[in-house]
C-alpha cells in the first residue's frame, strides 16, 4: 500500500471561514440537497461501462457485481468454468507476509519473552535461543534479540544440576567461573576482523558496560549551585551506585516529593535517574562487499556477547565498492532494572496474526490493550479482513519492555495460560524484538496465501490443471479487487470521487446513510442521529469500530450539533483513512481502462501507445504522496536507522516510455503499465488515453489538475502493470465431507497443539488448495478469479456458500452418513 506521511494543513481564507463558527454561506447546505437528489449512488461514468445500473430491491441492499468497477475480463478465456467457494471458513483464507528479504512470517512462538538483559552470556549458546530464524534475521536490522521463555517450566534442582558438577561423593560443587575472554570468541572473530580490531573489541568487552573514567581533577565530585534551587547535586561515585529506586536520605526524612533528591527528583530519590553517561567506545571492521557476511558478523556478535555489545552498519561513511564497514561498540548504560528500560532501542517489533479483523481495526485493539497511542503503531501493509493472516507490527515503546507488552496482551492470563489459550478477540501477537526503526507502509515484498476453495465442481482435473497452469505462465490481470471498495452498499469510491470534488457534505451524507444489513448497534446508531438527531444517543450506540462516523459525530457533538462545517467534521477522520477513499476511486478507473485495453488489444503483448518504465520496473504500485520517502537501499540485518535515513530521497516521478511499432520487440505484456490517475502521471497514447480523459471528465474532475487547496485531498497518481505473475504457485486436491472442519491451519493453533485439519481421502465432496505468493497490492481473490471464472463480491460469495450442498452434512461424520445411506 501506499507510505503515509502527515503533512501540515494549508488554510486559505475560504477554509478559515468555513472552519469558524460564524453562519456559512449557502454552499454546502445546496450540497446537502444534491445529495439527497443525485440519480444513483454510484460515478456518472458508470454509464461507459456499458451496463445497467444496480437497483435495490425494496427491503434489500444494493449489491454491487465486479462489473459495476470496472472488473470484466480473462486471461484464459478458453478455460471452462470452475466452481468453488471462496472464505467460506476463515482458515480457508491464510495470509502470511513476506519481509523484504523474501521471508516469510509466521508466529513461531507464544512464549512470554525475556529482554536480553535476563540472559547470562552464553558460553556456547544454543541456536535455538541466540539465533533466529532467517525471517527474523533479515527482516530487519536486529539490535536486540528477545527470546521467549520455553512453555514448561524447569524444575529448580533440575537447573541447579545443569549448571553444576558432581563431586566424587555426590556432593554438589560450584559452578566455576569461565574465563572472561575464551579462546573460541578470538577464533570466530577471526573469520570477520584483523587482529587489531579483535584485540580493540575484546579491551571493550572486558572494560564492561561501563566506559573507564577519565581524571577530572576532582571536579566532577564537586556539588553544583546552578540548577535553581540550591539542591546539591550526588557526587559521581556516590550516584554510580545509587539505585534509581531507591528513595535519598534528604528525601525521605524531608518528606519533600518535587524537588532534586526527592520522589521523582534528578538525585537518589524514588524514580530519580542514575547519571548514565554516553559510551564512544567502538572497533571499525575493515569494508565488507558481501551483505551475507555483514549480516554473520552481526550475528556472531550477538551470539558471542548476549547483547552485552552492539552493532551496526557505519553511516558516517557513504557505501562505495568496497562495501560498507561494520561498528562494533560498548552498551554503555549502567545497573538499575528502571534505567535498564530506556538502554533498549526504541522499538518493538512482534508478530501480530488476526481473525476477521481489519488491520487498523486489529491496531487499534492492541491500541487499547496495550496502553499506547495507535499512531505509536506501524505495519508495512494492510491485509483482508476476512481470513487468518501473520504480518509484523512496530511499536514505538514508550518505555515499555517486551515483558510489559506481552503482560498487556495476554490480560490477567498466567505466563501459562498465555501460552494454552487463543489470543483475545481474535488477535495474538509474539515473536518480540527490540529495533532501531519502526516499520513504514510498503517494507514488504508480497504476501504467501494458502487459500482453499470448496465445494469444487469441474468437468475434468486436466481443466483444473489448466486453469492453474494458465495462472502459473500467463499470469492474471492485475485488477483492484472488490475489498478495495468495500462491502457495504455504499462504495468506497463513491466517497472518494465526492471528495476529490469538494462535494463536502455529499460525502458527509454517504458516511452517515443507512446501509443494509448492518449490525444492529450500528444501525439503531445511524437512527439515533438520521432520524432523531440525537447525537449524544448516536455516539454512545455507535462501536469504536466504525472509525468515520465516529469521528464526524464527534465533531458535530463539539459543534453543538451544527452539521455546516462538513469539511472540518471529514478532516477529523483519519488521514490514512480518508486516502482510503480517494485512492478507491483512482482503482475503479484504472480497473475500467485496463479491461478496455485487454478487451481491445488482448493479453499476449504490447501494442503501440503502451506504457512502459524507461530504465527500471520500480514495484511502485500505489500512489504516493510527493512528500514521502522511498528506501534506495536494502535494509540489512543489523543496520542502523540513521544509515537508512540517509539512504531515503525524496520520491520523483519515474521516467515514463509511450511504445511505437519499433519498440514492441524489446518489451513484453509483463512490462506494460497504467496509470492511476493523478498528478506527476502520463497517460497511454491512442484511444486509451481518451477513454481516461473522457471517464475523468464525466465525473467532473480535470485530467490535468488534481492539485486542491486542502492538500491531503490531492492526488497523487503512479503505475501499476497491467498484469501479475505469482511469484509461487503449486496446488493440491483434497477430500473432505463435513464443512465445519478446518482443512488448513493457523499458525497459533499449530502451536497450541489443537487438532491437526482432517483429510477424508473418500470424502464427499471436493476441495482445492492452492499456496500462491503474489507481490505488493497484487489482489489473491483476483488470482482466484481467473482460475474459477467466479464472480468474487462477498454477496454472491455468501449466496453460494448458502446454496452448497456440504452445508446439508455440516456437523455429521462420513461413518455416520453411509450409516444413515
Amino acid at each position: 500500500m501506499s507510505s503515509l506521511v502527515v503533512h501540515e494543513r494549508e488554510q486559505d481564507d475560504g477554509d478559515i471561514e468555513r472552519y469558524s463558527k460564524r453562519s456559512r454561506i449557502d454552499e454546502d447546505e445546496n450540497q446537502a440537497k444534491d445529495a439527497s437528489t443525485d440519480p444513483h449512488i454510484l460515478p456518472p461514468s458508470h454509464a461507459l461501462l456499458g451496463i445497467p445500473l444496480p437497483v435495490a430491491q425494496e427491503g434489500a441492499a444494493m449489491n454491487f457485481m465486479e462489473t459495476d468497477v470496472g472488473i470484466s475480463e480473462y486471461i484464459g478465456k478458453d478455460v471452462s468454468k470452475i466452481e468453488g467457494i471462496i472464505k467460506q471458513r476463515f482458515t480457508d483464507f491464510l495470509v502470511y507476509e513476506v519481509d523484504l528479504d523474501g521471508n516469510v512470517i509466521h508466529i513461531k512462538s507464544l512464549g512470554k519473552p525475556d529482554s536480553p538483559k535476563q540472559q547470562p552470556p552464553p558460553e556456547a549458546p544454543p541456536a535455538a535461543l541466540t539465533a533466529p530464524e532467517a525471517g527474523d534475521d533479515a527482516m530487519e536490522g536486529v539490535e536486540s534479540t528477545v527470546t521467549p521463555e520455553p512453555m514448561v517450566e524447569k524444575r529448580p534442582r533440575e537447573t541447579e544440576i545443569n549448571e553444576a558438577k558432581k563431586t566424587t561423593d555426590g556432593q554438589i560443587e560450584p559452578k566455576v567461573p569461565q574465563e572472561p575472554w575464551p579462546e573460541h570468541f578470538t577464533t570466530k572473530l577471526a573469520e570477520f576482523l584483523s587482529a587489531d580490531a579483535i584485540a580493540n573489541v575484546k579491551q571493550i568487552y572486558l572494560e564492561g558496560p561501563e566506559p573507564p573514567r577519565v581524571s577530572d581533577s576532582g571536579w566532577g565530585a564537586r556539588s553544583s549551585k546552578s540548577e535553581g534551587d540550591g539542591d546539591a547535586q550526588t557526587p559521581l561515585d556516590e550516584a554510580d551506585h545509587t539505585e534509581g529506586d531507591k528513595i535519598s536520605e534528604e528525601g525521605r526524612g524531608k518528606g519533600r516529593r518535587g524537588g532534586r533528591g526527592g520522589r521523582r527528583g534528578r538525585g537518589g530519590g524514588r524514580g530519580g535517574r542514575q547519571e548514565v553517561r554516553e559510551d564512544h567506545r567502538k572497533v571499525l571492521s575493515d569494508p565488507i562487499t558481501s551483505k551475507s557476511t555483514r549480516t554473520a558478523l552481526h550475528q556472531t556478535i550477538r551470539e558471542l556477547f548476549g547483547g552485552k555489545l552492539d552493532s551496526e552498519t557505519d553511516s558516517s561513511a557513504p557505501v562505495t565498492d568496497e562495501g560498507s564497514r561494520i561498528v562494533i561498540k560498548g552498551r554503555g548504560g549502567g545497573g538499575g532494572s528502571r534505567s535498564e528500560r530506556g538502554t533498549y532501542p526504541p522499538y518493538i517489533h512482534f508478530s501480530m496474526q488476526k481473525t476477521n479483523r481489519d488491520t487498523q481495526d486489529a491496531l487499534g485493539h492492541l491500541a487499547r490493550t496495550l496502553h499506547v497511542n495507535v499512531k505509536d503503531l506501524s505495519v508495512a501493509g494492510t491485509k483482508d479482513k476476512r481470513g487468518v493472516t501473520v504480518q509484523r507490527v512496530s511499536l514505538k515503546r514508550n518505555g515499555k519492555t517486551v515483558e510489559d507488552i506481552w503482560k498487556l496482551a495476554n490480560g490477567r492470563k498466567s505466563a501459562q495460560d498465555g501460552v494454552w489459550q487463543r489470543g483475545e478477540r481474535g488477535i495474538r501477537i509474539a515473536d518480540f524484538n527490540y529495533r532501531k526503526a519502526s516499520l513504514e507502509l510498503g517494507m514488504l515484498k508480497g504476501n504467501a496465501f494458502v487459500i482453499t476453495l470448496r465445494s469444487v465442481k469441474v468437468d475434468s482435473i486436466e481443466t483444473l490443471d489448466k486453469a492453474l497452469n494458465t495462472v502459473k505462465h500467463k499470469g492474471f490481470i492485475n485488477y483492484y479487487g472488490m475489498q478495495r471498495f468495500g462491502t457495504a452498499s455504499v462504495p468506497t469510491h463513491s466517497i472518494g470521487l465526492a471528495l476529490l470534488k469538494s462535494e463536502w457534505q455529499k460525502a458527509v451524507s454517504l458516511l452517515l446513510q443507512k446501509r443494509h444489513g448492518e449490525h444492529p448497534d450500528v444501525e439503531a446508531a445511524r437512527d439515533a442521529w438520521l432520524v432523531d438527531g440525537d447525537v449524544d444517543k448516536a455516539l454512545q450506540m455507535m462501536p469504536r469500530r466504525v472509525i468515520a462516523e465516529r469521528c464526524l459525530l464527534e465533531s458535530f457533538k463539539k459543534q453543538g450539533g451544527d452539521t455546516r462545517n462538513a469539511m472540518g467534521a471529514l478532516s477529523t477522520i483519519p488521514r490514512n483513512l480518508r486516502l482510503m477513499y480517494i485512492h478507491a476511486y483512482q482503482s475503479y478507473v484504472w480497473n475500467a481502462i485496463v479491461s478496455e485495453r485487454i478487451r481491445t488489444y488482448g493479453a499476449d503483448k504490447p501494442v503501440a501507445g503502451d506504457l512502459v518504465f524507461e530504465n527500471s520496473t520500480p514495484e511502485m504500485v500505489e500512489p504516493m504522496e510527493k512528500d514521502d520517502k522511498v528506501e534506495t537501499e536494502d535494509a540489512e540485518e543489523g543496520g542502523s536507522s540513521r544509515s537508512r535515513k540517509r539512504s531515503r530521497k525524496p520520491w520523483v516521478p519515474p521516467r515514463i516510455k509511450t511504445l511505437t511499432e519499433e519498440d514492441l520487440g524489446k518489451y513484453s505484456i509483463f512490462d506494460v503499465i497504467m496509470p492511476l490517475p493523478g498528478t506527476d502521471v502520463a497517460y497511454p497514447g491512442g484511444s486509451l488515453g481518451d477513454r481516461y480523459r473522457e471517464f475523468l471528465r464525466i465525473d467532473g474532475l480535470d485530467p490535468d489538475n488534481f492539485v486542491r487547496k486542502q492538500k491531503e485531498y490531492t492526488l497523487n497518481g503512479s503505475y501499476r502493470a497491467i498484469l501479475h505473475l505469482p511469484k509461487e504457485l503449486s496446488w493440491s486436491i483434497l477430500r473432505y465431507t463435513d464443512p465445519d472442519v478446518a482443512l488448513a491451519q493457523a499458525d497459533e493453533d499449530k502451536l497450541l497443539g489443537f487438532d491437526p485439519p482432517v483429510i477424508v481421502e473418500d470424502g464427499k465432496f471436493m476441495a482445492l488448495q492452492i499456496n500462491i505468493t503474489l507481490g505488493t497490492a497484487s489482489y489473491a481473490t483476483m488470482a482466484l478469479r481467473e482460475i474459477t471464472k467466479t464472480e468474487t463480491s462477498s454477496h454472491f460469495q455468501t449466496s453460494l456458500t448458502a446454496a452448497a450442498e456440504d452445508q446439508k452434512f455440516r456437523g455429521v461424520e462420513l461413518g455416520a452418513e453411509k450409516e444413515e445411506d
